[in-house]
């Protein structure tokens, strides 16, 4: 009894066996196959460049890669078949070759448009970067306090927002410096006032005097 037993199991297995290569596409179906799926791939690469579609379609492109890969180590393919599975390679890798340079070129499009945008916006940046310039005038920066502590305040705002040190900037050592400015240039320019100015360029404080007329 066990021995019927495997003797069916055996012709069950060998059933299955022949169904399964029954299921099977034969060579020349898979020919066909390939060749549609060549078809189909350049289509979808062309949808791709015309910029209908985000990616390239690489699923596809594996898939005809991979079923390539399969005819060619197929050892029944008969002549005739050979000759047409050839053909196809070759004219896969002549789409392959125009799809590699298209895409390229393509990705070194968009990092030049890329390079310009980030051109365009570094030199905004630098626009932007120059504030606003702020003058102040003195006559007389001894008695002028309220004009010295705006033209002060001016400047420590301009230092914290270019991250330069405040902390040993004091009012009454900055007084004292624009005085002695202002009488140096009064002097030597011979000019009854002096025009202070504050302003940030290029992400640095810029601080200046001239006579003023």
């Amino acid at each position: 009894m066990v021995f019927r037993d495997g003797k069916l199991a055996t012709r069950a297995a060998k059933q299955r066996q022949v169904q399964t290569r029954d299921n099977q596409p034969t060579i020349d179906e898979r020919l066909t196959r390939l060749e549609e799926d060549i078809r189909r791939l350049k289509v979808e690469f062309d949808i791709y460049f015309n910029g209908a579609a985000k990616r390239p379609p690489y699923d596809t492109k594996s898939r005809v890669e991979s079923t390539i890969k399969r005819l060619a180590d197929e050892r029944s393919i008969s002549f005739a078949q050979r000759y047409q599975y050839n053909s196809l390679v070759a004219r896969y890798t002549s789409f392959h070759e125009l799809w590699r340079r298209s895409v390229q070129s393509r990705e070194e499009g968009y990092d030049k448009a890329a390079s310009a945008r980030s051109n365009h916006l570094h030199r905004n940046d630098e626009k932007n970067s120059k504030a606003p310039r702020e003058t102040f005038v003195c006559v007389d920066a001894h008695t002028d306090v309220e004009t010295v502590k705006s033209l002060y305040n001016a400047l420590v705002e301009a230092k914290r927002a270019c991250g330069e040190p405040t902390d040993d900037f004091s009012f009454p050592r900055f007084h004292h410096l624009v005085a002695q400015k202002t009488d140096a240039l009064k002097q030597s320019l011979k000019c009854e006032r002096v025009q202070f100015s504050v302003s940030v360029e290029d992400g640095h404080v810029q601080f200046k005097a001239k006579g003023d007329e």
